[in-house]
């Protein structure tokens, strides 16, 4: 859920500084870019009138479309700088996250298809291998950059190649590990690589006035790294106390012009912190950079602001991090038709509600506070709501920490985050049966976000786990009694799903109870009456999760072709209601399984235990879940539909099944 601020309509209604109307007799230096090498025709200043054309342009866009923007407008400067200066796509250029990525799009021959952005069939909302080779790595979980790009700087080294690699990697994905990790190994390995910190979050004073600018320009330049290599190689044939003291005379002397000595130590050659936002000291750092004969790997530090340059962003709370269609002179979005809560904000309020009754209750989340509601259950309590920053591992760890303590940790990740904490569920939760409650938030298909972000995998990583009981809210009312279940759970892990979006308007009791573990139910019978008295003709529709709404609907159809059909709420994966299941079984000619999830999930499950009991033999079943392939983005009815588990879909498999 992304917070916004709405600002008053001007009376003038003149556009922010560099959103001009473009259709008047000057024509932009924008309308001269169809890819990254017309920069080189450009002087310093004309790149700096080009950036605020950039910055412009991505305004207007993501109004239209919706999106990312406080993160790109941060990076149009290193985006113009970058591509002006080294030579893309021959030069591997790595966006991590890639949700910045939307100035470097503009610039690598997409601006036209911009007004695609995050549409079915158009511009992904992150970098994309398939979508242009200026994107040579895919990215949307963050922190894989350095790893990514270390491994092309080595095969550039193995095959005697001369390019460069470089990363561009926000301060907040610094935070997790995987980072760490690929920068100990490359510092270790010592091929040419170069990282770009964004740091636009960090609690570092930038550089100010002309010596510093002048000192920063400096140790980033030939002469000087080429001298200091010398040094290094002239103080290793020194006896070692003399080799050591000049170590730490170069590192004061270092640290005394505002250079930090950690990235040192990881194996980098550290230069900054640099203005982000000056192409004056962007342009000659980065020319540097890549004359340098510093052969192995460095690290800029620039810092930024996001949101630069767009005053509604600059000034919003979040920075507009994520959109929806806005005013461009105003900044405000754009507002959804009024209707039924969030799940995700049911399931803060209702985790609220239980944590006033029960101290033991905490909350975790991993950089995603507002995304799983979990700001709302800091607001209320402060001091059990846990952000880890992007670290999922140590989120998951950390909550078997606490459970093994006493309390009862509820931790709310993506679905599709909680694939980066995987060992650490098995391992540090399953194995040691520990009631860490899991809150899985983007559940299912999740639109414009596409494949990324797609929470497909859950039912059939976690299913597959020991001491695991898993549940799925078909409605926001069935969400309250699970997050009160999970609450009083406390006999090993638990894990409940659901969507994004709205729910369905249903009724949310107002002290829910918990669920009995593994019992599922029955929510309709048709009284519709089969032309034979035998089962054969009578469907049974088992849902998991809120494709209930669906099988509803198609029971309305199916009724209209006079078969009988009977819906259940499965509510549990594991354990299944294998009495549910068979009662079905033997009053129905076919059984229909329906999920969000992907193949080895829900359907796998049941068409197990009906194999192991011999009930095969009497009831017809189909699974109905997510295609084997990554969807792309589109809306959510549109993707569900190219899933095939819309009610029509389930018709047509009950009537494939009844004959």
């Amino acid at each position: 859920m992304t917070r916004t601020r709405t600002t008053t309509q001007r009376d003038d209604a003149t556009p922010p500084a560099g959103l001009s109307d473009s259709s008047g007799q000057t024509a932009l230096l924008l309308d001269r870019v169809a890819s990254p090498a017309d920069l080189k025709t450009f002087s310093d200043e004309d790149l700096k009138t080009l950036a605020n054309e950039v910055r412009a342009d991505m305004i207007r866009a993501v109004a239209g479309t919706g999106g990312h923007l406080g993160a790109g407008l941060g990076v149009v400067e290193l985006s113009v700088a970058i591509h002006a200066v080294f030579d893309t796509p021959r030069d591997r250029l790595i966006w991590d996250v890639g949700h910045q990525a939307y100035p470097h799009k503009i610039l690598t021959g997409r601006r036209d298809r911009m007004h695609t952005l995050r549409k079915g069939g158009g511009l992904s909302g992150f970098t994309k291998r398939s979508e242009s080779e200026y994107d040579p790595f895919g990215a949307a979980h963050s922190s894989t950059s350095i790893s990514a790009g270390l491994g092309m700087a080595v095969a550039r080294d193995l095959a005697g190649g001369d390019n460069h690699v470089i990363c561009v990697i926000g301060d907040g994905a610094m935070s997790a590990g995987m980072a760490y990790e690929a920068m100990n190994n490359a510092g270790d390995l010592n091929s040419r690589l170069i990282v770009i910190l964004n740091d636009n979050e960090m609690s570092i004073a930038p550089p100010v006035g002309a010596m510093s600018r002048y000192l920063t320009r400096l140790v980033s330049s030939k002469p000087y790294i080429g001298v200091r290599e010398a040094g290094k190689r002239l103080a290793e044939k020194l006896p070692p106390p003399l080799r050591h003291a000049a170590k730490r005379a170069e590192e004061t002397a270092r640290l005394a012009l505002g250079h930090g000595t950690f990235f040192e130590e990881m194996g980098f050659y550290y230069i900054g912190p640099v203005d982000g936002h000056n192409l004056d000291h962007l342009l000659p750092i980065l020319r540097n950079v890549k004359d340098s004969p510093h052969a192995g790997p460095i690290l800029i530090h620039a810092l930024t602001q996001k949101g630069k340059g767009y005053a509604p962003a600059e000034t919003s709370a979040d920075k507009m991090h994520g959109v929806r269609t806005f005013d461009v002179i105003t900044g405000a979005q754009s507002k959804g038709k009024p209707g039924a809560p969030s799940y995700t904000k049911v399931f803060a309020d209702q985790l609220v509600n239980q944590a006033r009754r029960d101290p033991k209750i905490v909350g975790i989340t991993a950089a995603m506070p507002s995304g799983t509601g979990m700001d709302i259950f800091g607001a209320a309590f402060p001091d059990r709501m846990f952000d880890v920053g992007i670290a999922e591992q140590h989120a998951v760890t950390f909550a078997a920490g606490l459970a093994s303590e006493g309390f009862k940790p509820f931790c709310a990740i993506y679905s599709t985050f909680l694939q980066r904490g995987y060992d650490q569920v098995v391992h540090d939760v399953a194995i040691q049966n520990l009631p860490v409650r899991f809150a899985l938030d983007r559940a299912g298909l999740v639109g414009a976000d596409g494949q990324t972000h797609a929470g497909s995998f859950d039912i059939a990583y976690l299913g597959c786990l020991p001491n695991f009981t898993l549940m799925a809210a078909a409605d926001e009312a069935e969400l309250a009694r699970m997050v009160a279940t999970a609450a009083a759970h406390e006999s090993g892990p638990i894990a409940f799903r659901f969507p994004r979006g709205e729910g369905t308007g249903v009724e949310i009791p107002e002290n829910p109870e918990p669920l009995p573990i593994g019992k599922g139910r029955i929510v309709y019978e048709s009284n519709t009456q089969p032309p034979t008295p035998n089962t054969q003709n009578r469907v049974a529709i088992l849902s998991y999760g809120t494709r209930l709404a669906e099988a509803l609907a198609a029971a309305e159809l199916l009724a209209l072709k006079n078969i009988p059909v009977t819906i259940a709420d499965a509510r549990f994966a594991k354990p299944l209601d294998e009495d549910l299941i068979r009662q079905l079984a033997a009053a129905h000619g076919t059984l229909i399984t329906i999920e969000e999830g992907s193949v080895g999930g829900f359907g796998s499950f049941v068409l197990d235990f009906m194999n192991r009991e011999n009930l095969l033999t009497q009831c017809r079943v189909h699974t109905m879940y997510l295609p084997d392939t990554f969807q792309d983005h589109d809306t959510p009815e549109k993707q569900y539909e190219q899933a095939a588990l819309t009610a029509r879909d389930i018709v047509t498999t009950s009537l494939r099944g009844a004959k």
